[in-house]
């Protein structure tokens, strides 16, 4: 009887183990997924920087346009804070006013939404990580 109690518990600590590295495969995925999208949101954003600083209204709108995407698929991916909503949906507004700015070929209100736009990277990535230091400490 104590041997197959054994076996059991052994059995269980095997599916427990598996299923804990199945979850650490996924959430690795997810990091990837996610750095990826972050990563293809900075490059966007230096194409608009570019466009801005040689005057390409149409290489403006249309990475506007890749950023206003990219947002959409990495929302609620980091964090599920109030915060990181209100980010989110400020970062994709002011990209398109940034679209909308760039196709009215308005130069310097394109320019101030790159600014905001950037602005509002730069809090949230300063929210996730005092959230992400916050979580550690616990």
């Amino acid at each position: 009887m104590r041997t197959f109690g054994t076996l059991v518990l052994a059995g269980s600590l095997v599916v427990l183990s598996g299923i804990a590295r199945g979850q650490d495969k996924a959430a690795d995925a997810d990091s990837k997924q996610t750095a990826d999208l972050m990563q293809r949101k900075l490059r966007e954003s230096q194409k608009v920087l570019e466009g801005i600083a040689l005057g390409k209204f149409e290489d403006i709108a249309n990475h506007a346009e890749e950023l206003i995407e990219v947002s959409k698929a990495a929302s609620f991916r980091v964090l599920k804070t109030p915060r990181y909503e209100l980010y989110s949906k400020e970062f994709q507004q002011t990209a398109e006013a940034l679209a909308k700015n760039a196709n009215g070929k308005n130069l310097d209100a394109a320019a101030l939404s790159y600014v905001e736009l950037t602005l509002t990277c730069v809090k949230c990535h300063k929210h996730v990580r005092e959230v992400k230091m916050v979580r550690l400490e616990r």
